[in-house]
């Protein structure tokens, strides 16, 4: 970690998003050149059967995955591959491309080990992605983030994550239906009881077709956002189950701004990182406790080290997620956590 230390002190001298695209233009070089490759699977990769993972109809060969959001396009799935992951989450990816939000729209929050992102989405559409898959990694489990584009009303949405679904159906290995995100206009209504009703039993059908049609079954999530009150949480976890959904992501990030210190602490977006760590982990518990363990949950929101995982593992997580704890710790953390848990 602290080799990684240095080189964070030259990346945050960069803007964020900026420093986040030279990261992932490097995890796609060394994915493409099989040399690299090997080097990174031997400085990161920590194997321990002891650590197999089996949640929703999949086998994981560790419960530390990617979140959504780090890597939108499948740019450097090959390259992310070789840190040690059980699975990567790909996206948020929608029909068409989009550009996003207005630059800036990432933000450091360093005091607090967080950032804020407003980024809305932006990704190279579906089309340019499934091409991508077709070489996918082979060794790791791979999910995609699926939501609505930007210029979708909220009544229509369900054409498009079906669609999503159904083009996505025979590449990825679980779906998970974003309805979380606060950086697109309406997104989080998709949560109320009634329309997620709505949406999650056009997708319950869709994806009843598409087993018939191809023989497969694939597990569908939905990422719910932090900010729910608890009588909403529990509708929303009624509604998941009784869709037959196979399990639940919590938490997306947060617009709570208790506590932060950092100057950029009032920028609009979605705040991830440290202060999430108690509100989503609480969160997983309060999901166990209501479904008695009956639903799988992948825990993210603040992982930064051994503890936290293990926190989000003992409150009822299956699996655990990161993504801004990569960015302040590096790809070492992966291993630290897994040797922790071995």
């Amino acid at each position: 970690m602290s080799s990684y230390t240095a080189y964070r002190s030259l990346l945050f001298r960069l803007k964020p998003e900026r420093a986040h695209q030279l990261i992932l233009q490097s995890l796609a070089l060394a994915g493409a050149i099989p040399a690299l490759r090997s080097g990174l699977r031997r400085i990161f990769s920590f194997e321990d059967p002891a650590l197999r993972v089996r949640a929703f109809g999949l086998e994981f060969a560790n419960p530390v995955g990617l979140a959504a959001g780090y890597d939108k396009d499948g740019l450097a799935m090959h390259g992310l591959a070789c840190l040690g992951f059980g699975h990567l989450e790909l996206g948020t990816v929608t029909l068409e491309p989009q550009q996003g939000n207005p630059r800036p729209r990432l933000f450091r929050l360093e005091e607090d080990e967080a950032l804020i992102n407003r980024m809305g989405f932006p990704n190279q559409g579906i089309s340019r992605l499934i091409e991508r898959l077709r070489n996918r990694p082979s060794d790791v489990v791979l999910g995609i983030n699926i939501g609505k584009s930007a210029d979708t009303p909220i009544e229509e949405a369900s054409r498009d994550y079906r669609r999503l679904m159904e083009l996505l159906y025979g590449v990825a290995d679980y779906l998970a239906i974003n309805v979380s995100s606060p950086n697109t206009i309406g997104l989080r209504q998709l949560q109320g009881r009634r329309t997620l009703e709505g949406l999650l039993s056009d997708l319950a059908d869709k994806r009843s077709g598409l087993e018939s049609e191809t023989g497969l079954r694939r597990p569908v999530l939905v990422k719910l956002a932090p900010d729910l009150g608890e009588a909403e949480l529990d509708d929303a976890v009624e509604v998941i189950e009784g869709a037959g959904m196979d399990g639940v992501i919590i938490a997306n990030t947060t617009t709570s701004r208790n506590g932060l210190r950092a100057a950029a602490k009032d920028e609009s977006g979605g705040l991830s990182g440290r202060p999430l760590f108690r509100k989503s982990t609480d969160m997983i518990q309060r999901v166990r406790t209501k479904t008695d363990g009956r639903l799988p949950i992948i825990g993210v929101g603040g992982v930064l080290g051994p503890h936290e995982a293990k926190e989000k593992l003992n409150a009822g997580a299956a699996l655990v997620q990161m993504y801004t704890g990569l960015i302040y710790r590096g790809p070492g953390l992966i291993r630290e956590i897994l040797a922790a848990l071995g």
